[in-house]
């Protein structure tokens, strides 16, 4: 697939709702936002699929001037949103490999490439473009789960196991942040690849050092994953499972903007908002971290 391939929404319709004459063409957009709602591994609440479309919708009441940066972000990089294409969760690889050949058309094309899940079994897809292109990719991963178990309830790819298919590929290190929930069946593993693996458990945030946190990253190209149940439950109801102990806004964002002080974030995926009816607060932060995370990396 070639980015000439994509089909894109309006301006209006897509992300942040810019109107015409601000707008940028696809063409001359650094951001690409790919909804891929993908459904097919869920274990608790679901509603993943629904998560694109209501992170879109919120992000057209975000404020467009960036207090903390002093600037409208999005005029200095130009954003465009590709059409949602309805996803078959019935076959999971056949997804990821959907999911890949966008993905890829966009990074081929210059361009950075967030993706809005979905359940976290996009990332696997998501994320293999990257690896092809950069020796050196390292992952930082929000989430409330280590993600780690070879598999969950017969399928390899599920969202419990997402980040145990990225690191199938053997040299890519992982730092995960705000782990509150891990399985004794992925302890072994674990143990095995703490060379490669550097977990910062919830239950010590208050003893967190943010540079200390980001000082592997330095100078590397990285993936960022965030799985929305890394948020504190009371921030994040709306997600499969809500988790009690999380981060909240201003953690969060101080480690993102720290990460790009220190090395260059390249993509990214927002992934488990699983919207409540009438309940607008969550799809709203989810769609403003999109932007900025957008905003700190370009």
């Amino acid at each position: 697939m070639a980015f000439s391939d994509l089909c894109f929404m309006t301006p209006e319709d897509g992300f942040l709702g810019l109107p015409e004459e601000v707008a940028v063409s696809p063409e001359n957009a650094k951001a690409i936002i790919i909804p891929f709602g993908l459904e097919a591994s869920v274990s608790y609440g679901g509603g993943t699929s629904r998560g694109p479309a209501a992170m879109i919708n919120a992000s057209h009441q975000v404020e467009l001037f960036d207090e903390d940066l002093w600037c409208e972000p999005f005029r200095k990089f130009g954003v465009a949103t590709v059409e949602e294409e309805t996803v078959d969760g019935s076959d999971i690889l056949a997804a990821l490999k959907q999911l890949e050949e966008k993905t890829a058309a966009v990074l081929d094309a210059g361009k950075f490439p967030l993706v809005f899940g979905g359940e976290h079994s996009i990332t696997p897809g998501a994320i293999r473009p990257f690896l092809k292109k950069f020796d050196d990719l390292i992952i930082l991963h929000f989430d409330a789960h280590a993600d780690l178990r070879d598999g969950y309830e017969g399928e390899a790819f599920s969202h419990a196991a997402a980040l145990r298919r990225v690191l199938d590929h053997p040299t890519v290190p992982l730092v995960s942040l705000g782990i509150r929930n891990i399985s004794a069946e992925e302890i072994p593993f674990l143990d095995d690849n703490r060379h490669r693996i550097t977990i910062h458990w919830g239950k010590d945030r208050a003893r967190w050092n943010i540079q200390d946190i980001v000082a592997p990253l330095k100078g590397r190209p990285v993936y960022l994953t965030f799985d929305l149940d890394g948020f504190d439950s009371s921030l994040m109801p709306a997600t499969g499972t809500p988790e009690p102990g999380g981060f909240f806004w201003e953690e969060a964002l101080a480690i993102i903007k720290a990460a790009t002080e220190t090395s260059s974030i390249v993509g990214a995926d927002i992934n488990e908002l699983a919207p409540i009816d009438g309940l607008n607060a969550p799809n709203f932060l989810a769609a403003k971290l999109a932007y900025k995370i957008l905003s700190y990396a370009l």
